[in-house]
This record gives structure tokens, sequence and C-alpha cells, in this order.
């Protein structure tokens, strides 16, 4: 992606030195990566893929309301670095209308395409989503909100991509620092040696903009590099800022990506606690697979939909990722998706879906990225004990569809899932490649059974027919 310093340049080994160049050396993942409390897991029992498909999603950034933030982002980048930013921004269109976020939100609801949508709180600092939006009149930008809430919140997480996504704010005063340099750019220098309480700080008041607008959050999106050299403080101010403002159950946040290689791109569940109190919390470190290989993050580089998956399947990064059944989250930037009205990147992600859809059927399962976190919460911290006519179950927090394979039990039994002594018989399917919530298939050597996991204590039994 032409010169921005963009999360592949923090992340992918290549860009390393890059990186650390620029801003001095960063921590490894398994240094950033606190996990916290796990509980006990019988041997014999495995949670898989909810409904045992492989999770799908797609995040944007760059994204918020009515601005093209290509267009204005470009100048002030290259206020700090006037060599890399050469784009002839004034080209670019100022707006990316409403009437694509409707067409863009309409196709994919069609299809059942799930994912994260940005909103920048103060989109380089050119007016705030709850308040003002220079260049638009009020009713405009009211009108962009209530699109947003009705169109793309039903199946797109909300995330704010911190305040401006160029210059930091001066929280005190809600104001740009004078000082005009990469130390103060979001994407840059701002959050090096940052305390767990100054990014909450800063977090919740990208968050309470949002709030004010009427938009819901669980998670947020980093710009940049940002957090990137403070990666266990940013997942606990994650965790805290999302709790206090949204009072959010399993914040989560997107700072990750893997493009290319075997690095596992599942969930990461950090800071676990209180597991079996009233009050369990952890955070969830969501990791995209793909580059933006769409339109790029000004509009500018067209993108190739082989990267993603090849014409007959049988290649491609998502198909990779799909059949080592991790989550296939694909990431793009906005303006790459308009590209200035052409929809080239719009165009290559209608060909990804129908390529999906035609190698995997309903082996996928689209999904928002607030879901893909609560599902490996719940994978990754409920206690499992195999008892002599079932399995015991303590979950920290509820998920709907969850997956379990065990040995296989007599296949006469009867299987039921019991809350609170109220017992719901579960429905022999056809296959464990096709289980629906409340459904079981067993074969010679083993059991899957699907259902809806509630908070706290259930047990899942195998009863003899009568």
């Amino acid at each position: 992606m032409n010169s921005y310093f963009d999360r592949r340049s923090f992340l992918q080994g290549s860009a390393a030195a890059l990186a650390a160049g620029a801003m001095g050396s960063y921590p490894s993942l398994g240094e950033a990566q606190i996990p916290g409390q796990r509980p006990k897991v019988d041997e014999g029992v495995t949670v898989l893929n909810p409904q045992n498909r492989v999770p799908v999603s797609f995040i944007i950034d760059d994204s918020t309301c009515l601005v093209n933030v290509a267009h204005f982002c470009i100048p002030q980048f290259a206020e700090v670095f006037p060599d890399r930013y050469l784009q002839d921004w004034r080209k670019l269109p100022r707006e990316i209308p409403d009437s694509f976020v409707r067409e863009f939100g309409e196709w994919c609801h069609d299809k059942g395409v799930k994912g994260k949508y940005s909103i920048v709180p103060y989109p380089c600092c050119v007016g705030w989503v709850d308040r003002e939006m220079p260049g638009w009149t009020k009713k405009e930008l009211q009108d962009s909100l209530k699109l947003v809430r009705e169109l793309m919140v039903p199946d797109w997480d909300i995330h704010p991509e911190m305040i401006t996504h160029t210059w930091a704010i001066d929280t005190a005063t809600g104001r740009p620092y004078e000082e005009r340099s990469e130390r103060t750019m979001e994407n840059w220098g701002f959050s090096v040696g940052k305390s767990v309480d100054e990014l909450a700080n800063y977090l919740s008041y990208a968050l309470k903009v949002l709030k004010n607008a009427g938009l819901p959050c669980e998670g947020i999106t980093t710009p940049g590099g940002f957090g990137n050299k403070v990666l266990p403080n940013l997942s606990q101010a994650t965790l805290e800022s999302c709790r206090d403002v949204f009072q959010a159950e399993i914040p989560h946040y997107f700072r990750h990506l893997y493009d290319k290689g075997d690095r596992s791109v599942a969930p990461r569940v950090e800071y676990a606690s209180g597991l079996d109190s009233n009050n369990p919390k952890c955070a969830v470190s969501i990791i995209g697979c793909t580059g933006d290989w769409f339109g790029g993050w000004d509009g500018l580089t067209p993108g190739n939909v082989n990267q993603f998956i090849y014409p007959d399947g049988s290649g491609g990064r998502l198909v990779e990722v799909i059949d080592r059944g991790e989550p296939a989250i694909m990431v793009c930037h906005w303006a790459g998706i308009y590209f200035n009205g052409e929809r080239i990147g719009f165009n290559i992600f209608k060909e990804i879906v129908k390529r999906l859809e035609a190698k995997y059927d309903q082996q996928i399962k689209w999904m928002k990225l607030s879901e893909i976190a609560r599902y490996w919460a719940a994978k990754e911290l409920t206690t499992i004990e195999r008892v002599e006519k079932g399995l015991k179950l303590r979950a920290p927090f509820a998920t709907t569809n969850f997956t379990v394979r065990l040995r296989r039990v007599e296949d006469d039994s009867r299987i039921l899932i019991n809350v609170a002594d109220r017992r719901m018989e579960l429905k022999r399917a056809k296959s464990a490649e096709f289980l629906e919530s409340g459904e079981y298939h067993s074969d010679a050597s083993s059991l899957t059974a699907c259902f809806d996991l509630p908070k706290g204590a259930s047990q899942l039994e195998f009863a003899p027919r009568t």
C-alpha cells in the first residue's frame, strides 16, 4: 500500500526493521499477550468452531460518516512526512456518499456478510460525528448516523478508530496538540510510553463521542501503529474503556494482521480473570489474515481478487486459513472499496463472496467481530469436566452455537442439555458438518454436539432411551 505506515508495516516480519527504525524496537506478540486465567478442560473433549463451521468476517477501516478520510489525512500526514505522501489528494473526493453506504450495506445484508465498520469520531479534525461536520448540513450528518444505526449496526460492529486518525487530541481541551510532529500523530508516536490509564482515557474519549451519536461499541480499532509499542497496555485499556463506557461484557480490539505464512490468526483471549465470580473479565485480540488487496488505503491502488481466492477455489490466502480451520478475517480500507466512485474494491469483494460460496457453501459462517470474540472467550474460558453420564460445564460467558466433540458414547443414548434442571433433548443431525444449535451427530468414534451455552453451570447429559 503506497507509503502509508499501515498495520502491515508494523506487523509483518519482513517489515520489522522498518518499524523498529521509525519508532524503536517493539515487543513480540508473545510478550504482549497476557492470557490470564485458564480453566480445566477434559483431555477427551475438544471445542470446535461454532456449528463446526469456519468463521469469516470483513474488517473495514478508515470509514466514518460522510468524510473520505483519505482526502483529508494525506496533507496532514505530509506535514510530518513530506517525502512520503505525494498523492494529489485534491483529486480525491472529499466525501464517500451515503448512497454508497446504502448500496454496500444492502448488498452485504442480502449475502449474509458481517464484520466491523469503523466510525472515526473526529475524522481528520474536520468535525465531530456527535456535533457538527463542517461542509455538510446538520441534517446530512443526522441522516448519515441514522443510516449507520439502521442498516450497518445489525450486521457490523462499530469501532472508533481512535479520535481523529491523524492528529492526537488533548482530552482535557478537545483540541489537537500544538506540536506538529510524529509524537503527536495517532498513527505513529502518540501512544508510545502511555500507561494503561492514559490509553484508557484516550479510548474512552473516542467511545463517548460514538455513544453520544447513538452508536453501540464493544471494541476498538487502532489506526496505523497506535499501541504497537505498548501492546499489553493497549489490551488492558481496551478492557477498561469498553466496559466503562458501554458496559461491554467482552471487549475486543483489532490491532494485528498476518497476510501470509503459518502463524496463527486465531483470536487471542487476554487478561482473563474472575472466571468463578459474578464479574468475569477478558479482552479479545482479533487478528486479520489478509492485506488490503482491494483498493488501498487511499483508493489509488487496485487490488487482485486472486490473492484472496483463486477462480477455481484451489488456493489463495482465504483458502489457506479456512482449510486449517481458523477464522478468515479480511481487512480493507473504505476509500479503496469506494475507489473514488469506481467501486473497484467493492467489485473485488463481490467476486470473493461469490467464490467463497461456490467452494465452501455451508462450511463457513459469517460473523461480526464481537460474535467471534464472544465465542472464543467461551471456547477458552469454559470449564469442561467429563463425568459418567455426560459433561459438566461452567461458563463465565454465554454464547450461541457452542460446539464440542468428545469420544464416542453409546449410540442409542439421548443427548440433552440441562440448565437449572430444565432439560432439552438435542436432535440427531445427518452430518457433523451441518449442525444447527440443538443438534448432535455421532459416529463410530465420536459425538459432536451443538447447543446454546448459558452463562454459569450447565450439563450435557447422555441418557438411555426408554
